[in-house]
């Protein structure tokens, strides 16, 4: 699975800091702390015919990401919203659009690793994009990979940082496998997420995903165990073993950029049995319709046609 470039991106104007500017001149800053160290936290927002779904609750998390990490300003979810407004005008776009907010701890006065040398900031960047869910709907092949998910005693999952290395080892792996997507664990060995998404199992009309501990604290998976709660359907949080993967009657993935989308496949092993084996299941079918009637009925409204 490989995103393709979209030809209505080819002018896109990007907001840093409340200037827009064309996609091939927008730049920040080589003293920023995000060039630095990766020192930055961000979000991902999907937008829905002129809503933003869940818009406070990725505000509130850019938010908690921010204050875990010091930092000494943070805007207000009012004046990020007034730059989502603003970049969204700019480029016309109602709908079909990710958009991702990065907050960096701002500029430094020397090339150098110490907070303290930040004496101007923060920078806020609105980069959106046309971008429609970006997974094949038709079941995804995941790979397990070696690289494992850090424990919070190393680097807290729940921050949502900037320092996307270990996922992105892990999806080196699955590029070389030729497989979608790499299958993490955490450091006990119990399944964490993938490289970019977060899972969830059904097995005996039972839907399970794994606790936080290495995983970030998902949107979309949180609108999940929501929906779960709200149909009836059995769920639980858990730590669940490969074991538990390979004999799933489903498993499914999920994101604010691809939504939910069935897995097919776990290391070469088809996932279900019988006739629906390697195919999405009923559960997941289910799920992802609740989920699509909740993002055509909520969310803030950001964009006009």
């Amino acid at each position: 699975m490989l995103q393709k470039f979209d030809a209505r991106n080819r002018d896109l104007l990007v907001n840093i800091n409340g200037l827009l500017k064309h996609r091939d001149e927008a730049g920040v800053s080589p003293f920023d702390s995000v060039v630095q160290g990766g020192d930055a936290v961000w979000e991902g927002l999907r937008l829905y015919n002129g809503r933003i779904f869940r818009l406070h609750a990725h505000l509130d998390r850019l938010r908690s990401s921010a204050l875990a990490l010091a930092f000494v300003e943070i805007p207000t979810h009012e004046q990020i919203i007034e730059e989502i407004k603003k970049t969204l005008s700019a480029n016309n776009m109602t709908d079909e659009v990710h958009i991702r907010l990065t907050l960096t701890r701002g500029v430094k006065i020397t090339s150098g690793m110490d907070p303290r040398l930040n004496q101007a900031g923060p920078t806020l960047i609105v980069l959106a994009e046309y971008k429609p869910p970006v997974y094949d709907k038709t079941g995804l092949r995941l790979l397990t990979t070696s690289i494992r998910r850090p424990t919070p005693d190393v680097l807290d999952p729940n921050i949502h940082h900037n320092n996307l290395l270990n996922s992105i080892l892990a999806k080196i792996q699955a590029n070389v496998a030729g497989v979608d997507d790499a299958l993490m664990l955490d450091a006990r060995g119990f399944v964490a997420e993938t490289n970019a998404t977060h899972l969830f199992v059904v097995s005996s009309g039972e839907v399970a995903t794994p606790h936080t501990a290495a995983c970030p604290e998902g949107i979309t998976r949180a609108v999940v165990l929501e929906l779960c709660q709200t149909a009836g359907i059995p769920h639980r949080i858990a730590d669940l073993s490969l074991t538990e993967i390979y004999r799933a009657d489903e498993i499914f993935c999920t994101g604010t950029m691809g939504e939910l989308a069935a897995v097919a496949e776990v290391d070469g092993r088809p996932i279900g049995g019988g006739d629906m084996a390697g195919k999405p299941g009923p559960l997941t079918a289910r799920l992802s319709e609740l989920f699509r009637n909740l993002t055509a009925a909520e969310g803030e409204a950001v964009a006009t046609a």
